[in-house]
């Protein structure tokens, strides 16, 4: 105790500097297990708020539906129950305009007074009226009906009911609506019935009742069930509880009720994309924690000398071996714990104000065991940078040797047998190995009830960043040892006629240098692939954003309306608006198929819509844009479409589409020029693409349905206000903003913005102390070399000039192969977590400020460091030679 209090007091540089080193290293695991608690909770909150029904309770053929909704009224956990019905019909028919229309079969729902206002966001108005009876939007298309026309429902063997249309609404939670309850996974149809009548409950009883004695086959009766949503913050344990509740409702209703468990599915991609946050937790917590024991473990080295002076007084002095080694340990476990505590205070700080999150964890459980497992993390740091050197330093059998100064000979094990190369190799082949096939980060077998991270793919990554860290080791150890002529050169501009001297120098502390050379190095590829990797990520979020709204401001417009010739002209003359890109959308049969079909001007659509190459298989977004331009009847179909019809290149396609005059279908005929990934407001599943002017000519219907609309510098929430009152409310206005807050693919729904200001500041801190700190601690192990020179009649300016020629020579080698590093890294980053990404970005986005910033802090701390060992020179010889 007396030993490490008078080490605190006598020599405190020597316990703080690795402190701060183990400090940093556990503040980084402590903000990213503050991070990954707020981020799924985040993925908790955002899944229960994507479903409108929790349950769908099927009542099964035999049981009461009203005993089955008394039943879930009055259970634990149920705050809405209300039922619902569903029966088949055989088709619908409206007459409208002195034209007859029919559709195929379809589904009729019926709902209770008061559902809309327990679901709010299973319909939207689109128009007329919200209660009664509702075509939806599809359906009014199929029919060209609206509110006030009447349409005849067809009943299996009973004769037809006429209703009178109230308003036609839009379905956005359609594919869980229409599912198949109970249907195994995979089972389930691939899209929603074409055609949906809803009717208030009890006419839908008075209409389908009779049916369902006869026909039992054609009626299902529902209830729709909403939650109190009391569930852990973390997504896999509020899918356990979730889907632990749906399962003991079946179990106490035995054979009497089926859930379609909405909430529980959503939960379930929920839990996949938390592991992404542990994905980043391995790909950026992990570098930063090595950098920080690197960091300390220099911090140690730098005072090794003295180290090993006052072990051989104590051995002089009659201490034992043990002894030495018990203050050795003395010395790790305080550098150990005070720089955990400074850590886990430091990361429950950036917790609280970088992420909104108090506790390490998403429970007290596991905040315990993170804060644990993170000063664990410090203390083994701590043995290994300051214990582990003491105690063989320790062991030296003689005094004298031990006084002598450390110079190891020979070059490191780790280059002598290859060990860089043959990590380099080893990323190259498993990048190859997941780059080649259809993989997947996160893990999800079918059937299997469990997500996992595929953590071996994730080895691609840190085995590049060693590598290129021992790489840097090789190559500056080479250029120092035996590029001397070079060397002589590239120092002149630095070190003038000093410079075959100061080169001589280097190469005799080029163990010390290529230490140096490896750290900074290794600091500015995590530097560099973390912010290109942000970069990208908000890059994409954006993209996602646009792709989904089509453009900064959207009008949709209903599917029955009749769009007014000028409404281009008036969205234009709107303060603010920047263009206008006027866009058809109609529907089409592929066969049987009802797809969206989307008219667009190829000459146009490119800029304003902001198309990728990613969009498209095949060809460039120009490629295929001038396919379209020079072929009007060319047609661009979704890569599902063109799997299941087997189409080629040139293919003729016949679709059938809507007719204006007579409202009736007409086959229009198209031919197959490319395959379309993905489309602004294009549905994700199928749809194609097709020139406007010629779907005109074949319907003879040339008005748009959707307008794409550029803000300029006018915010997209401020001009789609504007945007509304000029259109009235018969047409839908969206703005990006609001589609960037909705979308969700993979780590979309965290907000990254406060884990990407700390990465990027705790490698700015990094990059600081590998450029500045390690250097001016290398030149402080040389004030002896200095005082000597000195002492010899050399000159400040001269002496100036060795320490400016060892910062240029980790300024080169450090900076310029930790930037190749971290740029082959980052495209390896974005490449393995293609799965983060929606659509797949085409380039990466490169953050020149922050690149910048990095390069200024990096040579700021090296000319400090170098000043300061400029400054040490000029006090007076008697001075410094008694110092040391």
């Amino acid at each position: 105790m007396r030993w490490t209090a008078a080490l605190v007091r006598r020599r405190p540089g020597r316990v703080l500097g690795p402190a701060a080193g183990v400090a940093l290293a556990v503040a980084l695991l402590g903000s990213l297990g503050a991070f990954i608690a707020s981020a799924k909770g985040q993925m908790t909150v955002r899944a229960i708020s994507q479903v409108s029904v929790d349950w769908q309770v099927e009542v099964q053929p035999g049981a009461v539906p009203a005993a089955t909704l008394e039943t879930l009224t009055g259970r634990a956990g149920i705050r809405e129950a209300v039922p619902v019905g569903m029966a088949q019909t055989s088709g619908l028919q409206a007459t409208v305009g002195g034209t007859t229309q029919a559709t195929g079969p379809g589904v009729v729902v019926g709902l209770p007074d008061g559902y809309r206002a327990a679901f709010p966001r299973e319909l939207r108005t689109l128009a007329g009226s919200d209660e009664g009876v509702l075509l939806a939007q599809q359906t009014a298309a199929n029919l060209h009906a609206g509110p006030g026309d009447t349409v005849e429902i067809g009943v299996a063997g009973g004769a037809p009911v006429r209703v009178v249309v109230s308003g036609v609404v839009e379905a956005p939670f359609a594919d869980s609506l229409f599912q198949v309850v109970g249907a195994p996974p995979g089972s389930q149809a691939t899209a929603p019935p074409d055609n949906v009548l809803f009717l208030p409950l009890a006419t839908w009883h008075s209409t389908f009742d009779p049916l369902a004695g006869s026909r039992p086959d054609l009626v299902r009766n529902q209830i729709h069930v909403r939650l109190d949503h009391a569930l852990p913050s973390d997504p896999s344990a509020a899918f356990t509880r979730e889907t632990g509740a749906a399962r003991r409702l079946e179990a106490d209703l035995t054979g009497s009720v089926v859930v379609g468990d909405n909430l529980g599915a959503t939960l379930d991609t929920a839990r996949k994309d938390a592991l992404y946050a542990q994905v980043l937790f391995v790909l950026l917590g992990a570098p930063g924690a090595a950098l920080a024991a690197l960091l300390a473990r220099a911090v140690v080295s730098a005072g090794r000398d003295r180290r090993r002076r006052e072990l051989a007084l104590l051995r002089l002095r009659g201490a034992s071996r043990r002894q030495l080694d018990r203050l050795a340990l003395a010395e790790a476990a305080t550098v150990g714990v005070l720089g955990s505590t400074i850590g886990l205070a430091g990361g429950l700080l950036v917790g609280r104000f970088g992420f909104r999150s108090g506790t390490l964890g998403t429970t007290t459980l596991q905040s315990v065991g993170w804060a644990a497992a993170s000063a664990a993390a410090g203390m083994l740091i701590a043995v290994v940078a300051v214990g582990l050197p003491a105690r063989r330093d320790s062991g030296v059998l003689s005094v004298a040797a031990a006084r002598r100064e450390v110079a190891p000979a020979g070059r490191p094990l780790a280059l002598r047998y290859g060990v860089d190369l043959v990590l380099l190799a080893a990323a190259g082949l498993v990048f190859w190995a997941t780059s080649r096939s259809r993989y997947s980060v996160v893990v999800a077998p079918e059937g299997v009830p469990t997500v996992s991270v595929s953590y071996w793919a994730l080895a691609g990554p840190l085995l590049l960043w060693a590598g290129s860290g021992l790489l840097a080791w090789r190559l500056s150890d080479l250029a120092l040892g035996r590029g001397g002529r070079v060397l002589r050169v590239a120092l002149r501009p630095v070190a003038g006629g000093l410079a075959a001297p100061a080169a001589a120098t280097l190469g005799r502390q080029r163990r010390s240098l290529a230490g140096a050379v490896v750290l900074l190095s290794l600091t500015v590829a995590f530097a560099i692939s973390t912010a290109v990797f942000n970069s990208t990520y908000r890059q994409q979020v954006g993209v996602d954003a646009l792709l989904t709204n089509g453009a900064p401001v959207t009008v949709i417009e209903p599917p029955a309306a009749s769009v007014p010739a000028d409404r281009a002209a008036r969205l234009a003359a709107v303060p603010g608006v920047v263009h206008v890109e006027a866009m058809q959308h109609r529907f089409v049969y592929v066969g049987n198929d009802l797809q969206d079909l989307y008219g667009v001007d190829p000459a146009t659509i490119g800029p304003s819509a902001k198309l990728q190459d990613a969009y498209f298989a095949g060809g460039s977004a120009r490629d295929m844009l001038n396919r379209l331009a020079t072929q009007a009847d060319a047609a661009l179909v979704s890569d599902e479409t063109a799997h299941d019809f087997q189409l080629h290149l040139g293919d003729r396609l016949r679709f059938r589409i809507r007719d204006a005059a007579t409202g009736g279908l007409v086959e229009v005929d198209f031919h197959f020029a490319g395959v379309v990934k993905e489309f602004p407001t294009a549905p994700t599943d199928s749809f194609v693409v097709a020139n406007a002017s010629y779907i005109a000519r074949q319907t003879g219907d040339p008005s748009p349905g959707t307008f794409l609309i550029e803000n300029g510098s006018v915010p997209p929430h401020v001009l789609a206000d504007r945007v509304r009152q000029a259109v009235g409310t018969g047409a839908t206005v969206n703005d990006i903003e609001t589609s960037r807050r909705v979308v969700g693919s993979s780590l979309t729904a965290v907000d990254l913005g406060g884990l990407t200001r700390v990465e990027l500041a705790y490698a700015l801190v990094l990059a600081i102390a590998a450029g500045g700190l390690v250097l001016g601690l290398g030149l402080s192990q040389r004030r002896r070399s200095f005082a000597i020179i000195t002492a010899l009649g050399a000159r400040p300016r001269q002496v100036a000039a060795f320490a400016r020629s060892e910062a240029a020579v980790l300024a080169i080698f450090g900076g310029v192969l930790g930037a190749l590093g971290g740029w082959a890294l980052a495209h390896m980053l974005v490449r393995v977590l293609t799965g983060v990404f929606d659509p797949a970005p085409t380039r990466v986005a490169v953050p020149w400020g922050y690149l910048a910033a990095v390069a200024v802090t990096v040579a700021c701390g090296l000319m400090a460091a170098t000043g300061s060992s400029s400054r040490a020179t000029r006090r007076p010889l008697s001075e410094e030679l008694r110092d040391l």
